[in-house]
């Protein structure tokens, strides 16, 4: 069996692509790292049992990673601190984790000769005018706008930089925004969810028009999989599912989805140096590797998550009293 070390796969894209493997690519052993922080949950990974090796660690623990890395034939790379909001606040860990991370992982793949992937966001290229149809491509000169983005940034380049100077075996992928189960309650989405299903208001930042790209994670991680295994060494790929949409439209579809009123929300006020739009031209993923999203209509996978949701109260539940307080002191 092919070995695979999935780095961050107790969070959100990372537990899903360890879901996603297992059911649709057996042949795979699944070793996870995640160092369990406050976007990393066990219990995430609860529906895998005993099908994956879990291992509670730092990504920048070198002796650690050095061990698992001698051990694996193809590393996924997840792990990020990945939050706007809590960058803006506290940079610190987003350039210890995105950054020295990375860098440790990178270092132990080289020596192994390890197979490496990259996960990374379109929020490398900071935003496009609302009043545009651009979009941004492999070759977009990044220019990010937070701590987070600008960690992430700088990851990538590393990743690049390992391609050209040590001959590392890797490839790299940049996600619109994501979207699904096992999504922590501070993100956009899953917060109006539980909102509504906890009998709070929503809230919308600012006059929501802020326009993104949503990605279903399950048609995320199926473009990995393609990227790992007929991806083109040192190429990079953009993932999106070609739906844009609106923070207000995303908020009234969810209310209407739930049987709500579609103004039944407040407004809060918006935050700092937010991006206007994402989109990402995916045009080089779906022609050289054949990927088409499941979910190309939003509806369509906004009702699937809701229902998530809806029936896993068990996952979701602790996190939102300390999610909700913590907005409450930002006044968001």
């Amino acid at each position: 069996m092919t070995r695979m070390l999935v780095t961050g796969g107790a969070g959100f894209i990372g537990s899903n692509f360890v879901h996603h493997t297992l059911k649709h690519h057996p042949a795979y052993e699944i070793r996870v790292l995640d160092s369990l922080t406050y976007a990393g949950y066990r219990e995430s990974l609860t529906p895998a049992g005993d099908a994956i090796e879990f291992v509670e660690g730092d990504i920048c623990d070198a002796d650690l990673v050095e061990r698992l890395m001698a051990g694996t034939d193809v590393v996924v790379h997840f792990a990020a601190e990945s939050h706007v909001d809590r960058s803006l606040h506290d940079p610190e860990p987003f350039i210890r984790s995105n950054i020295m991370g990375t860098f440790t992982l990178l270092e132990a793949a080289r020596r192994h000769d390890v197979r490496f992937h990259h996960i990374s966001t379109d929020e490398v290229f900071g935003d496009l005018p609302l009043d545009s149809d651009d979009k941004f491509t492999e070759e977009t000169p990044y220019n990010p706008s937070s701590p987070y983005s600008a960690s992430k940034a700088s990851s990538d380049t590393l990743v690049r930089a390992w391609v050209r100077s040590f001959g590392l075996r890797a490839t790299l992928s940049n996600c619109a925004n994501n979207y699904g189960p096992f999504q922590h309650v501070e993100k956009f989405i899953p917060r109006q969810i539980t909102n509504v299903l906890v009998g709070d208001r929503p809230k919308l930042y600012g006059d929501g028009v802020n326009v993104r790209e949503w990605t279903h994670v399950d048609d995320h991680n199926a473009a990995v999989h393609l990227i790992i295994s007929g991806g083109r060494i040192g190429d990079t790929y953009l993932i999106g599912s070609g739906d844009e949409r609106s923070n207000k439209d995303i908020l009234e579809t969810t209310l209407e989805l739930m049987y709500q009123e579609r103004d039944a929300y407040d407004r809060v006020p918006d935050r700092p140096g937010h991006d206007l739009r994402y989109a990402n031209d995916s045009t080089k993923i779906r022609t050289e590797l054949g990927w088409v999203p499941e979910y190309g209509d939003l509806r369509a996978g906004l009702a699937q998550t809701i229902d998530w949701y809806r029936h896993n109260e068990w996952w979701w539940k602790a996190q939102k009293e300390g999610t909700e307080a913590t907005y409450a002191l930002l006044g968001r």
